[in-house]
């Protein structure tokens, strides 16, 4: 008798292989970058990368900080490469992306937590892919302005920080030098920039938060200026992290994405597989990305 999966039917996704996913594989490899799908064991990585696309992940695969959920490494990092921001690039043209998707491990360690590295990849990025659109998620900088606008002027078209879960949960879930009030800051910094980029943040489902909670949660991302959201279920990705307290039913995941319209929020997506990098040139179609674009004039324009 075959052995029940701890798994709910609806969380199922397949092997990853295939012609574009071997390309994408050697892509990354030969220029000796990091991903966040590799990194932090995306379920998404074989559809993402069969269809040759990646999110990058910057500044080394080592973070500075220790998440419960997460299965980056944590560390001491070793210096910046400095010809990330090329190689980054490279990749960038190599996949022929129109959005690009750029993450980074929050680096304590630098003294401006690796924004200057962090904007030089944006402008590389515009440099070599002057068609090219790019979505920052970057960490908090422990709230330095400076370092924020550093980021900011940039001029990458979405600025993505996560709220990752709702407030009662942060003790039980982030490092402790991370908090939910500042991670609203930082939202709202990006919010008051002009020419203001889209702002967007994700928080994720599963660690016994309540739908008030969810609600609550969006509606502070809103106060703070957010205009995207995406929601998706925690899955654990190692034995060393927290295990999922509930699996929840994609028609939750539903309500949650029609909550967050109803409330406000330009564009929403919510499901178990959904991450905050998850499909998101999908997002630059809508027309109020498109205008926003338009409005700071830059690339796409």
């Amino acid at each position: 008798m075959a052995a029940q999966s701890p798994f709910p039917e609806w969380i199922r996704q397949g092997w990853a292989s295939g012609e574009d996913f071997t390309y994408t594989k050697g892509l990354i490899e030969d220029l000796g970058l990091h991903t966040v799908c590799q990194s932090a064991n995306c379920p998404n990585i074989g559809e993402c990368w069969q269809r040759r696309t990646a999110t990058m992940m910057v500044l080394g695969g080592t973070c500075t900080r220790s998440c419960r959920y997460c299965s980056v490494d944590s560390g001491k990092p070793a210096p910046p490469d400095p010809q990330e921001p090329e190689n980054v690039a490279e990749a960038v043209r190599r996949m022929d992306l129109k959005h690009a998707v750029i993450t980074t491990v929050t680096r304590d360690d630098l003294p401006d937590g690796g924004a200057a590295h962090i904007a030089e990849t944006v402008r590389a990025i515009h440099r070599l892919n002057p068609g090219t659109t790019v979505e920052l998620l970057v960490p908090e900088f422990e709230g330095v302005e400076a370092d924020i606008r550093t980021v900011l002027d940039a001029g990458a078209e979405v600025f993505g920080h996560n709220i990752e879960t709702v407030e009662r949960l942060y003790p039980v879930l982030r490092d402790r030098r991370s908090t939910y009030r500042l991670a609203l800051d930082v939202l709202r910094q990006a919010a008051q920039y002009e020419p203001r980029p889209i702002v967007k943040s994700a928080l994720m489902a599963g660690h016994g938060e309540t739908e008030q909670d969810v609600e609550a949660t969006l509606q502070d991302l809103l106060d703070a200026g957010c205009e995207a959201v995406s929601i998706g279920q925690y899955l654990r990705p190692g034995p060393k992290q927290r295990k999922v307290e509930a699996f929840v039913h994609p028609d939750q995941f539903k309500a949650y994405e029609a909550m967050a319209y109803e409330m406000g929020f330009m564009f929403a997506t919510a499901g178990p597989f959904v991450r905050s990098s998850y499909r998101s040139d999908e997002m630059m179609k809508a027309y109020f990305a498109r205008e926003r674009i338009r409005a700071m004039g830059r690339v796409g324009s």
